[in-house]
Order: C-alpha cells, then sequence, then structure tokens
C-alpha cells in the first residue's frame, strides 16, 4: 500500500473544488425608505488567516479589535453603487460610490430616512501598515460622490456596540471616543488578588456554559477603557455637538418625531460569569438638544435567570418607540419574576406612555398575555398585531389590539403550533414612514374592512410555494392574490416596493420586489408592477458554477419504522444515470431538529425548484468528485405530551437514519458499503452517535465542531432544560464520549481552536484521545484562530482538503491511485 506523504501546513483541495469555493458571492442589496433607488453591496469569497490571527481583547463576551476600537473579524463589503428605480420596474444608470481610499473595509452602511445620503464607516491601513483607521463617511446617492463626515481629525469613533444613527435627514447621532482617554490599562504584574466567586446567599442560579466573561479587575478596566463612549450629534455639514456623559452605549434609539434620544447603557458592578447583555442596564431619556428628561429603568444585575425556556429578565424590557407615533414608549413587564416554571395570569403585560407623561399620569396597560410576549408590529391608525409564545408547548397565538381605542379589546387572529409550517399564515409586508420607520402597510381596496399584506413560505406536502395574502383584519378572512409558480420556478416577494407618507397602498399600484431561481437558475431580482403583475429583471447574475449546472435534484420522501414521515434533498453529478452507472459513494449531511409532534416533524419545508446555492460548507461540493448527497434529511426527535423529547433520542435518531440509507439503497443510487455521515455542531454530535449505535449504515463519519460529552454542561444543552442531575441517564446516554469504545468506524474531527460557544476545541480533543486509546481509526484537525465556524481561506480549504482525503480513502475508494492523484494537489 501506498502511503500519503507526511506534509504538514494547509493543503488545498482538488482544482475542481477549488473553484467552487473561489466564487465570490453576490451583491446584497438595500432598498432605499422611499422605494426610489436600490443599493448594491459588493462582497468578498473569504478572508484571509493573516486577518483572523490579528491580536484582540476577548471581554465580556465580545472580541475587540482594539486597532480601530471596534469588533473584531467582522465581515466588510468592498464597494458600494446606487441605481435609481424608474417608474416602469427597470434601473436606471448604475452611480458608484467613490472619494474613498481603495482597498478599503466598508461596514455600518445605512440609508438617511429621506433616502438622499448614505452613512457608512471606511477601515483601512495606514502609511505604516501597523495600524487600522476607522472613519465615518457619507455619500450623497444622487452623485456617488463620498467624503469623511468629521471635518476634526482627532475624532476617533467607537464601534464597540452601536456606532451610529440617523436622528434626521441631515444629522446622526454618533458614539466616539472620549477625547480625555488615556493609554490603555497596563496588566500589573502582581494581581489585585485571588479570583473569588461566593454564593454565601443560598441564591439558585443555574447557567449554561459560557466562555469569555470578565475574568479580574484588569479586564473590567480594559472593557470600561474599549467600551466607554461620548455621544456626539454632528450634521451633514460637519458641525458637531457632544449629548450627555460617557458611558458604555449599547443602544440608541431616537424618536419618530426627531425630539427625543432613548439612550441604552450599561454599568458596574459587572460579572464573570455572564457576558455584558446581563450587567446592570439603564435606559435613559434625552432630548436632541441635549437636556434629560427623565430614567425610564435602571435594572440591577442579571445573573439569576433561570434556564428554562421562555425565562427573561426581571422590570422593563424591550422598551421601544411607537413607529406609528411621534414620540409614544411602548414595554413589556413579567408577572412571573422573568422565571417561566411560576405559573402565573397574566404572564406578560405590555405598557405604553408619552415620553414626558403630564401630572403624573400612569403607563397605560395595552396589553395583558398569558404566553411570553415576542414582538408587536404596528399599523398607522386603530391596529397592531401582537405575537405571544410558549416554547414548551410550541404554542403561538396573534393578536389584533386597538392601541389608541380603549373600548376595544384585544382579538384572537390566529392560535396555532409554532412547529406547523402547513398553516402558517406568515407575516406582514412592512413599509417605511417619512421618519424610516417600518410599520404595517395598509392596502386600500373597494372592500369594507381594513386590509393588509400577509407574505409567507407557504410549505406544503409537495414542497413551499410562497405567498402574498390579503387579509382582512376585522373579519380575519383572506385572499390569495400572488403565489410562486410552481412547475418550474420558485419565486419569494421580498419586499414592498410602493410607497406612501401614510403607507397606505392602493391594491392596484402594489409593486414588489421579488426574486426568483429554478433548479438550473440562479435567483435573479425581478420588480413586480401590478395590476397587469409585470416582472422587470434587474440583475443578471450568471451561474456561480457552470460544471454543475446540470447537477439533479430532487425532494424524496420516506417513513421510518413508527410511521414518521420524513424528508430530504437527493443530489447527483451531473449526467449521472443509476440503471447505466449503478451506486456510487454517497454523503449524508444533517442536523438533528426537536418536535413536540409527529405530524409536524413530517411536514416539508422546501422547494424542489431552488437553485443549489454551495458555500463553502456545505456538503454539495462533493457532486464535482463524484459523490452522491443527501442533503438535511430530517432527524426529528420527537417528545409528545408530557414526554421529554430526548429520553428517546438514540432509538428515534437510529430510526431515522436508517430510513434514509434504506431509501437511496433501494433508488440504487447509493453503494451500501459506501455511504458516510457528516454534520456540524450538533450534527457533529449527531454523527458520533450513529457510529456508535449503528455502524452497520456508514463507512466513516466526517463531524465539525461538536460537542461529546453533555456532562460539562449540566444545565442545559441545545433544547434540553433539564439538567444532569434532573435527567442523568438521558445526559449520559446521549453522549459518544461515554461510548468511544463502541465507535469502530473511521471519523474525522474538526474543530476551531477559539470556538466560544459550549463545544469548545477540549470537546474534539478528549473525544479524540477516548478514541485513540481504543484503537478506533481517528484523526483531529485543530484549526488555529477559528471560531465555531470557520471563516479564513486557508482554514476553509485545508478543511475540505481534510474532508476528501477522508471521503476518498475510507468511503469512495482505498485505491493508491486516487490517493497519490489527491496528495499531489498544493
Amino acid at each position: 500500500m501506498i502511503r500519503l506523504p507526511a506534509v504538514s501546513g494547509y493543503r488545498l483541495p482538488p482544482k475542481e473544488i477549488q473553484e467552487i469555493v473561489d466564487v465570490p458571492p453576490n451583491a446584497s442589496y438595500h432598498l432605499s425608505p422611499r422605494r426610489d433607488r436600490i443599493m448594491f453591496l459588493k462582497r468578498r469569497a473569504m478572508p484571509p488567516l493573516s486577518e483572523l490571527a490579528k491580536p484582540d481583547k476577548i471581554l465580556a463576551g465580545i472580541r475587540i479589535d482594539s486597532s480601530c476600537n471596534m469588533r473584531s473579524r467582522m465581515s466588510f463589503y468592498t464597494g458600494i453603487s446606487i441605481h435609481l428605480l424608474m417608474d416602469d420596474g427597470s434601473l436606471g444608470p448604475e452611480k458608484v460610490v467613490h472619494g474613498y481610499p481603495d482597498a478599503a473595509k466598508i461596514n455600518f452602511v445605512t440609508w438617511s430616512p429621506d433616502g438622499q445620503n448614505v452613512a457608512f464607516t471606511v477601515r483601512y491601513e495606514d502609511e505604516a501598515g501597523s495600524d487600522s483607521n476607522l472613519a465615518l463617511w457619507v455619500a450623497n446617492a444622487e452623485s456617488g460622490e463620498a467624503r469623511p463626515l468629521f471635518r476634526q481629525t482627532d475624532i476617533r469613533l467607537n464601534a464597540i456596540f452601536e456606532l451610529f444613527v440617523w436622528v434626521d435627514h441631515s444629522t446622526l447621532l454618533v458614539c466616539i471616543i472620549p477625547s480625555s482617554r488615556g493609554d490603555s490599562p497596563k496588566k500589573p504584574l502582581v494581581p489585585f488578588g485571588p479570583r473569588i466567586r461566593s454564593n454565601e446567599q443560598n441564591n439558585v442560579i443555574q447557567m449554561r456554559a459560557t466562555k469569555e466573561m470578565l475574568k479580574d479587575l484588569h479586564e473590567e478596566e480594559l472593557f470600561d477603557y474599549y467600551a466607554t463612549s461620548q455621544l456626539v450629534l454632528v450634521s451633514l455639514d460637519g458641525i458637531v455637538k457632544p449629548v450627555a456623559s460617557p458611558a458604555i452605549y449599547t443602544f440608541l434609539n431616537p424618536s419618530p418625531d426627531e425630539k427625543y434620544l432613548m439612550l441604552t447603557c450599561v454599568h458596574k458592578p459587572y460579572s464573570s460569569i455572564v457576558s455584558y447583555k446581563r450587567f446592570p442596564k439603564k435606559v435613559e431619556l434625552w432630548t436632541v438638544h441635549g437636556r434629560f428628561v427623565r430614567e425610564l429603568c435602571d435594572l440591577p444585575l442579571a445573573e439569576n435567570i433561570p434556564i428554562a425556556a421562555n425565562s427573561v429578565r426581571r422590570g422593563k424590557r424591550l422598551i421601544r418607540w411607537r413607529p406609528d407615533m411621534p414620540s409614544t414608549l411602548y414595554w413589556v413587564e413579567a408577572q412571573d419574576g422573568g422565571d417561566a416554571n411560576v405559573e402565573v395570569s397574566p404572564r406578560d403585560i405590555v405598557y405604553m406612555e408619552p415620553a414626558e407623561p403630564l401630572n403624573g399620569e400612569k403607563p397605560h396597560v395595552l396589553l395583558k398575555l398569558d404566553l411570553r410576549y415576542r414582538r408587536i408590529s404596528w399599523c398607522y391608525g386603530l391596529h397592531a398585531l401582537a405575537y405571544e409564545y410558549w416554547h414548551k408547548t410550541c404554542r403561538t397565538r396573534t393578536w389584533i389590539i386597538s392601541p389608541d381605542c380603549n373600548d376595544l379589546s384585544p382579538r384572537l387572529l390566529f392560535d396555532r403550533s409554532s412547529e406547523d409550517a402547513y398553516s402558517s399564515p406568515g407575516s406582514p409586508m412592512m413599509c417605511r414612514t417619512p421618519a424610516g420607520t417600518l410599520v404595517i402597510a395598509k392596502i386600500k381596496t373597494n372592500y369594507e374592512g381594513t386590509y393588509i399584506l400577509m407574505k409567507g413560505q407557504g410549505a406544503t406536502p409537495k414542497g413551499s410555494v410562497p405567498f402574498l395574502d390579503l387579509l382582512n383584519i376585522t373579519t380575519g378572512a383572506k385572499e390569495r392574490i400572488w403565489e410562486s409558480s410552481v412547475d418550474k420556478y420558485y419565486e419569494s416577494a421580498l419586499a414592498l416596493m410602493s410607497y406612501h407618507p401614510k403607507c397606505e397602498i392602493q391594491l392596484n399600484e402594489l409593486k414588489f420586489l421579488i426574486s426568483k431561481e429554478s433548479r438550473s437558475e440562479a435567483a435573479q431580482y425581478y420588480v413586480s408592477i401590478w395590476p397587469d403583475k409585470k416582472q422587470v429583471q434587474i440583475t443578471s447574475y450568471p451561474h456561480p458554477y457552470p460544471q454543475l449546472a446540470s447537477l439533479q435534484r430532487e425532494i424524496i420522501r420516506y417513513e421510518r419504522d413508527d410511521g414518521v414521515k420524513l424528508t430530504a434533498t437527493l443530489y447527483l453529478p451531473p449526467g449521472y444515470n443509476p440503471s447505466k452507472d449503478g451506486p456510487l459513494a454517497c454523503l449524508i449531511w444533517s442536523y438533528p431538529g426537536d418536535f413536540k409532534s409527529r405530524e409536524a416533524a413530517g411536514q416539508v419545508r422546501r422547494s424542489p425548484n431552488k437553485f443549489a446555492r454551495i458555500n463553502n460548507s456545505f456538503p454539495l461540493l462533493w457532486l464535482a468528485r463524484g459523490f452522491a448527497v443527501l442533503a438535511d434529511p430530517t432527524i426529528p426527535i420527537i417528545g409528545e405530551g408530557d414526554q421529554e423529547a430526548n429520553d428517546r433520542y438514540i432509538e428515534q435518531l437510529i430510526a431515522s437514519a436508517e430510513a434514509a440509507v434504506n431509501e437511496i439503497v433501494r433508488r440504487g443510487v447509493a453503494h451500501p458499503d459506501k455511504i458516510a455521515v457528516g454534520g456540524h455542531s450538533y450534527g457533529a454530535f449527531m454523527t458520533a452517535n450513529l457510529l456508535a449505535h449503528a455502524p452497520h449504515l456508514f463507512c466513516c463519519g466526517i463531524a465539525r465542531s461538536g460537542a461529546y460529552n453533555r456532562t460539562p454542561t449540566p444545565f442545559g444543552f441545545q433544547k434540553e432544560v433539564r439538567t444532569l442531575w434532573e435527567a442523568t441517564d438521558t445526559y449520559i446516554k446521549m453522549s459518544p464520549f461515554m461510548i468511544a469504545n463502541k465507535i469502530k468506524k473511521p471519523i474525522l474531527l474538526i474543530h476551531g481552536e477559539e470556538d466560544s460557544k459550549v463545544t469548545t476545541a477540549m470537546q474534539s480533543s478528549q473525544f479524540y484521545d477516548a478514541l485513540k486509546g481504543h484503537g478506533v481509526p481517528c484523526r483531529l484537525v485543530v484549526l488555529p484562530f477559528e471560531g465555531h465556524r470557520y471563516a479564513a481561506r486557508e482554514s476553509v480549504m485545508h478543511v475540505i482538503w481534510e474532508t476528501d482525503r477522508w471521503l476518498q480513502k475510507y468511503c469512495a475508494s482505498n485505491s493508491s491511485s486516487t490517493l497519490i492523484k489527491f496528495s499531489g494537489e498544493r
């Protein structure tokens, strides 16, 4: 047998795969508030490893790039272009935004409320190449000419949290570094003292595993240093005015009438066990002229939120402005102390009040809910849609409320299971107000009642058929006015293009942005104009990988032994004929899902007409290597009624995998001895369990970024809310680490060295040691500087190289010719 040469360093996969992975993504789009322009933001494929290797600081759950005082490892855009949207749906001439330095990295791209300007940040290396500059720029939407917003060269931005927000058409509220800030705190050679954690008050504080929290007083000083901002108002002509005092501002929210600023900041005492999101939080109201109005709330440190799903922080939460009113606030408060285990009615109360209440006026009770509040979608006039849900029962309800009419009671519009895709009514289509806020569009018709548009994915037993329904929120009656074609194309309504200052759109004057794709045609954007529903194509993206243009794609349905209906997408290489070419090596790639009912688990949530877009971590790459690929076969773990799904995790996992394997073998497309299984994160956990409990099904496995021992996460994982002490047998039985001695088939383990989730790299390392200790053929690949998902081109290419090597050696073939050819690829 010829062995692979011992080679170190990053490797490249075969050329046919490289060519697919290196295809840059299409530009993303961003519509102007008044729907008269569309902006396209150009993106690159993958960053080099050198960007991830830059030193950063990890504090309170966030990674900080100290060279430019922003989050590290942020993706960015490489260019901006703007087009007018003509009345006939076509695009006007392209205006390329210009004036900023070459090779700049662009972030935080935002339209002004009137759509006349675009604000964005620019990062670029300085002349010495040792530092990264961050500047706020503004571009004229008509000419594309861009310029720095600040005239002063000594102003530096602070982009750790929210960097800026438009206050009105010509003014921005911006976070900058306080001028008084000096050098960063130095770590003392001698520690301040020991690390102490105490629970002498006998508090019950259960927490899921956490990483990257503040470790000591020095890190608290660093967090203060980098996160503290001074707020300034800056006009488009460069006039700067400070507002409020320096603080760690995490959320900036101006009122729709441009008179008030709602400012959210966090403050001490900090915590070493939770991120900044649970630090003490203060919300204040200021005028845009710098007058302090009042404190809306000051919430204490929230270390003790119960781990039960639907548990929340005590006190006021989700404080927001009503988008359809000048300056009216609303928020929600839990009546169960934030503990989902407490039975109480109501569970949540939604309140509302003006920015400056008169004569001690108390907040108005807007709505009382018995489930947990989720959100409100507001509509100009008398109506809004309020949503509540409950995780344990998967129940979701939608209420029609009349916020400005005290004599009208809430009416229940929808009451359903959130798992039931077939009954989903969709979500309301929104439009922008002159202030730039989002409200539900009202549709003017010749009928009685108030109408809105609901868009949905349209899941059906034959595949998804996206739709638009005209809904009478007075009666609940609805009429389907548009849906995707089902013969060839998959179409989806992305956004309402019609504009009206009061968000009232005539039914026969509707205009939508549509995405349209097919199995062989990449998604393109169209403008659909009513009443004749004429479609005008506005993009012409080429096929990203013409070498796979004729791949075969089919949604297949089958059953597992207990009668649960399952679904998967079967991909076959171009030109493949089962009867002529025989069964292929096959890769199955999946991720388990939890359900409360077998009916919901068996529903189809995909379309046969969607284009096979391949990303750099997706198994479709191996179509180019002659594999069959079974993508996302449903692996439902069902716990009906009072049953807990994970108590039968292993049995249901095996049954689902057996059903998938039996189906592709029955079809004659997969060789029963050449079927590999793989997955990422919880899919990696699935992979290890299948190799342990169902070795007869698979020849090898690929497990990326998995957690294989559940006991280090004793206060729950995934959707398991019971603790290790409440469900000891379940935790142990589900952990493939505990039965590493039963695994005999080859398994490839891949992990990012800096994975900040509970799936730490230590999980893969310990699992590898356990496997090696029992003589299992295994391989561990730890990727420097990578997190839970892999970003750098060098890392991604090497992961693909490792995966392809594994599949060639242990699945497709063990012939020397294949391995020699592959090992020479660089």
